[in-house]
């Protein structure tokens, strides 16, 4: 008697298993094309998906930026309605409006948004260069060198204005080029520049703090005043050098943009990529040190400005592309802001750094008690 063969379920599985895995090896030459056709186009819808997130973010604070502008022209001790506003812009007289309008709101409305750009700008071009966001210049010690000038000119010179903002600039670029030369062994370090600024920023500190205790009554005032950080004596004639700096030495930070994206990386893949890392951080270092030293000759040293900046606007892009015209915007906003907050809803009125001190102080803690808890792990 003849018997048939019986196949198992679990043979009858190996043997389906092993068909389907012959027609997927037959198919592989056009699956594989089809992936490659696919992945160009996936990477391309990603890229701009990219840029209009960033596109997006870039047009809500321009929004706010201008929403905070129309803010501080229309509120104060008096309500000033738009229309009254916009006749004033145009070049109406209106009694009452126009000194108000031109000769205080309007000034302080500029210059805010003027230095608080350029406080971005100068901040987060650090950062990004030396891969570090304690790499403030108000951290590194050029804020302080700007600082110590403008102290020593009102203190020791009896300058007042123009001549202050000229040596304040003239000292924020001189610490600057000094840390850079200290920081020289065969090329710059990152880790070895912040720790040079730190450690000039605290002998100035020292040296101001001397000069005020020398000071005489009225010039102790005025340095006090001007140290702060404050946009009370402001005129409409300040906003044109700040604008002149932020096209001059903006417009070549913006041009390195692409040179910073690649240092983020590490210098080794910056070389790798063509970026001429000496030459390009010595250009960085210049245009920024000059935004910072501008803004500061003019309103003072506004506290944690550049420092807060980068990694505010860093988060709000989510890391898409390079953060310089966001951290702009961002630090505008947070001067522009903070000098109504200090001046309208606060019990007492005071100076833009004060309020710009204390929203940053909590951050610059928080930061560096990260960066141990990182080290200790």
């Amino acid at each position: 008697m003849t018997t048939t063969p019986t196949t198992s379920p679990r043979a009858t599985d190996t043997q389906a298993m092993s068909c389907r895995a012959m027609s997927s090896q037959a198919m592989s030459p056009r699956a594989t094309s089809s992936q490659a056709r696919s992945t160009p186009s996936t990477v391309r819808q990603l890229r701009r998906q990219r840029q209009r997130q960033r596109r997006r973010i870039i047009a809500l604070l321009l929004c706010a930026l201008l929403a905070g502008v129309c803010l501080t022209l229309m509120l104060g001790q008096s309500w000033i309605d738009p229309a009254t506003v916009i006749a004033v812009l145009s070049g109406e007289q209106v009694p009452g409006a126009s000194f108000t309008l031109m000769e205080l709101r309007l000034p302080r409305a500029l210059i805010a948004v003027l230095a608080g750009a350029c406080f971005g700008l100068g901040g987060a071009a650090f950062q990004t260069m030396l891969r570090n966001p304690l790499a403030s210049p108000d951290v590194i010690g050029i804020s302080a060198g700007a600082s110590a000038a403008a102290v020593f000119a009102i203190v020791m010179l009896s300058l007042r204005g123009a001549p202050v903002a000229l040596v304040a600039i003239v000292g924020g670029l001189g610490v600057a080029l000094l840390i850079y030369a200290l920081s020289w062994r065969r090329g710059v370090a990152d880790t070895r520049l912040i720790l040079t600024g730190i450690g000039l920023a605290a002998m100035l500190q020292s040296a101001i703090a001397y000069l005020l205790t020398q000071a005489p009554a009225w010039p102790l005032q005025e340095a006090m005043r001007w140290m702060t950080g404050s946009l009370n004596s402001v005129h409409l004639d300040q906003s044109l050098p700040l604008l002149l700096a932020l096209v001059v030495l903006g417009l070549p930070l913006l041009h390195f943009a692409r040179d910073l994206e690649a240092m983020r990386l590490g210098d080794d893949m910056a070389r790798g990529l063509g970026v001429r890392l000496s030459l390009t951080r010595l250009g960085i270092v210049v245009a920024a040190v000059g935004l910072v030293a501008f803004a500061t000759a003019v309103t003072g040293p506004i506290a944690f400005v550049a420092f807060l900046s980068g990694p505010v606007a860093a988060w709000l892009i989510r890391h898409n592309g390079s953060v310089l015209i966001p951290a702009a915007m961002v630090g505008a906003l947070f001067v522009l802001l903070g000098d109504f907050i200090g001046q309208h809803l606060l019990p007492a009125r005071y100076p833009v750094g004060v309020v710009t001190g204390v929203i940053g102080a909590p951050y610059l803690i928080t930061l560096v008690m990260r960066d141990n808890a990182r080290g200790s792990t």
